[in-house]
């Protein structure tokens, strides 16, 4: 059998790496967006509305569970912000390929001005 080969059309303004990963991490952000809330949600400081931007997610660790192709839990470090991208914190979350929030640590806290 005749396989052609051709590469992946990037149709994006980043290299195909950076495609993937920002592909990859906007892909989670329901379980992303889910630990957001449960970690501020005693926050009494907390402004309204936190946000997070995958371009400024950083992708700590993949970990492959059950062989090539199967799920994988990925370990990321999310810096939430409010407003005009004025960051509130820093969170390492941990979450796997079928959108399941598997835990966070929450690790800094940054003053509101």
């Amino acid at each position: 059998m005749y396989r052609a080969y051709h590469s992946t059309l990037n149709e994006a303004e980043t290299a195909l790496c950076d495609t993937f990963r920002f592909a990859l991490i906007s892909s989670l952000r329901m379980p992303v967006d889910k630990a957001i809330s449960e970690i501020y949600k005693k926050d009494k400081n907390v402004p309204d509305k936190l946000s997070w931007a995958a371009f400024d997610t950083e992708i700590l660790k993949i970990r492959q569970l059950y062989g090539v192709g199967g799920i994988y839990e990925i370990t990321l470090k999310v810096y939430p912000y409010y407003q005009a991208h004025n960051r509130y914190g820093i969170d390492e979350i941990i979450v796997n390929t079928d959108g399941e929030l598997l835990g966070y640590t929450h690790i800094l806290t940054y003053p509101v001005f």
